[in-house]
This record gives structure tokens, C-alpha cells and sequence, in this order.
């Protein structure tokens, strides 16, 4: 079993205990999507560390993008509990990455491939370095638009 899904479940049972409903119900709701991960596809299987972070991940990322909708529809209570439960979250991802890092990265990727003088036509295989590197630590979106303006 991994280290950080046994970590979620003993902070699960601490949160339980300490009758704190916001971080007890985040980490039941986190369990059940890894849960739902391993059995996923054709055959069940225990999930990685990293695999429970892609989890972790993309759970972050659905509550930073309902809190938002939740603030731009002004339900500010719901985009509270959202930005809490994200906070929740944060505490098991690793540290994120700045804009200089991932442009260091990203520059770094570029000159490994020899993407140079490619332009736009290299970015899938820069994207493919650069991923592994940033997973779990900087948003796919802010990574592709570095690639692109490094690119152009």
C-alpha cells in the first residue's frame, strides 16, 4: 500500500476523532476517488504514490474551479467550503512550483529535444519531458502556455 494513501486514512481517523468535519469529510471524498482509481479499467490494482498525487491532483483542481464558480455565481459560503476543502488538499501535494521554475524547466526541455527552431510543431515533444517533471506540482495549462510563449 502506499506511504501517502495510509497517511490519508490515519489523518482520516484523527480528523474523526477530533470531530473536525471539514478535513474528515475532504479525506473520505479523496479515499473514495483512489478507491474508485484502483478499480477503475479492467482490472483492479493498488495505485503508486505518485498515481494517489495525480488523484490528489485533480481533486484539488475541481475544488479551486467550483470555488470559482461558486464566487462568480455569488454563493460565497459554497465557494468558501470548496476553498477549504482545497486547502485541505494542499496538505498532501508537494510544494507547487513557481513561474520561474517551470520556465527553467521548460527551457531546460527545450534544449534536451533540440526544439529550438521548431516552433509550435515541437510543443508534444516538450510536453512530454516537461510533464513528468512537473506532475502534481504546477498546472498543466500554466505549463502549456510557457512552452508555447518559449516556443514562439
Amino acid at each position: 500500500m502506499s506511504q501517502l494513501k495510509d497517511r490519508l486514512r490515519t489523518d482520516l481517523t484523527t480528523a474523526i476523532k477530533a470531530r473536525d468535519e471539514v478535513t474528515s469529510s475532504t479525506l473520505r471524498m479523496v479515499l473514495t476517488a483512489v478507491t474508485n482509481a484502483e478499480v477503475a479499467g479492467k482490472e483492479a490494482r493498488e495505485l503508486s504514490d505518485d498515481d494517489v498525487i495525480s488523484v490528489l491532483t485533480s481533486e484539488a483542481k475541481k475544488r479551486r474551479e467550483a470555488a470559482e464558480a461558486f464566487a462568480d455565481a455569488g454563493r460565497a459560503e459554497s465557494a468558501a467550503k470548496e476553498r477549504a476543502e482545497a486547502e485541505v488538499l494542499a496538505r498532501y501535494l508537494p510544494e507547487p512550483l513557481g513561474e520561474a521554475e517551470v520556465a527553467d524547466i521548460v527551457t531546460r526541455a527545450i534544449e534536451q529535444t533540440g526544439a529550438a527552431g521548431e516552433g509550435m510543431r515541437a510543443m508534444g515533444k516538450v510536453m512530454g519531458v516537461v510533464q513528468p517533471q512537473v506532475r502534481g506540482r504546477a498546472d498543466g495549462g500554466a505549463v502549456a502556455a510557457e512552452v508555447r510563449r518559449q516556443l514562439a
